[in-house]
C-alpha cells in the first residue's frame, strides 16, 4: 500500500508522534503501534505510518505502553508547499522506503522568517537533488516549528545527497543561521496502514502518555487525521 502526504493540508491534520524505545527488540513496539493504527482508522484516521531511524536516535509513532517506549513529543503540522516528480499534489511513500526529516526551530519565536526560507530552499534545490522523488514542507500549530521531509529513491541517493559539496559548505551553514535547533535523521518505513498484518500480536486499547525529561527523538509515526478527529 502507499501512504499519501498531499502538498495542501487544508482538509487535513497531520500530526507526528515521536517515541524512544525503552526495549532491545523493536518488533514488538511496532506491533504495538501498528495497533494502535487499526485503532485510530475508526477514529477518523485516513493514513498512517510507522517511520523507524536508520541510526537508531530517532523513532516516531504512538505507543501504547511505557515499558516500551517513551513518548517525548507530539503535534499537528499543515503542510504549505511540496513538489514531487511525478507532478502528483502529494509525497507518495510504501513500505521499505527511505526517508529524510529536518526538523527546525527558528532563532526568534516568529516562524514566518523561517518558513520562508526553507521554502525558497526547498524550491532552489528541489531539482538539483538527484535520487529525490517528493519533498513537502510543513508548519507546526503549536510551536514555532518548521519541518521538510523528502521521499528517497534508495538510501544510497539520500547519503549521496548529504555528502555532497554543495549541502555541506552552503545549505547547512544557511539553516544553521535561520535555526537554533535543527534535528535532522533518515528514516525506513517500516509500515504504512493497509499493509498485510495478519501475523500481528494483541495489544490493549493503547493509551497515550507522555514524557518529555528528554530532548531528543527516537522514533516516529505519521497520521494524517480528518478535522473533526483531532483529539487523536
Amino acid at each position: 500500500m502507499t501512504c499519501f502526504v498531499p502538498f495542501n493540508s487544508k482538509n487535513l491534520d497531520i500530526t507526528f508522534f515521536v517515541f524512544r524505545p525503552v526495549v532491545v527488540l523493536m518488533d514488538d513496539l511496532n506491533d504495538a503501534l501498528k495497533h494502535f493504527s487499526l485503532c485510530s482508522e475508526g477514529l477518523g484516521c485516513v493514513y498512517n505510518s510507522i517511520l523507524q531511524s536508520i541510526h537508531g536516535n530517532m523513532t516516531s509513532m504512538l505507543s501504547n505502553v511505557s515499558s516500551m517506549a517513551i513518548l517525548l513529543d507530539h503535534s499537528f503540522f499543515d503542510a504549505y508547499a511540496g513538489e514531487s516528480r511525478d507532478s502528483s499534489l502529494a509525497a507518495k511513500f510504501s513500505t521499505g522506503d527511505t526517508l529524510s526529516m529536518t526538523v527546525m526551530v527558528p532563532a526568534i519565536d516568529d516562524v514566518t522568517e523561517l518558513s520562508y526560507a526553507c521554502l525558497a530552499l526547498f524550491k532552489s534545490c528541489f531539482l538539483k537533488m538527484e535520487g529525490v522523488t517528493a519533498g513537502i514542507c510543513f508548519k507546526c500549530h503549536s510551536r514555532p516549528r518548521v519541518a521538510c521531509l523528502y521521499v528517497w529513491r534508495s538510501l544510497h541517493s539520500c547519503y549521496s545527497w548529504l555528502l555532497n559539496t554543495d549541502y555541506r559548505k552552503i545549505i547547512q551553514p544557511y539553516l544553521d543561521l535561520q535555526s537554533h535547533d535543527l534535528k535532522y535523521d533518515i528514516f525506513r518505513v517500516v509500515y504504512v496502514s493497509g499493509d498485510n498484518i495478519l501475523n500481528l500480536q494483541f495489544y490493549p486499547a493503547p493509551r497515550m502518555f507522555e514524557n518529555k525529561g528528554e530532548s531528543s527523538e527516537d522514533g516516529l509515526e505519521m497520521q494524517e487525521c480528518e478535522n473533526s478527529a483531532v483529539e487523536l
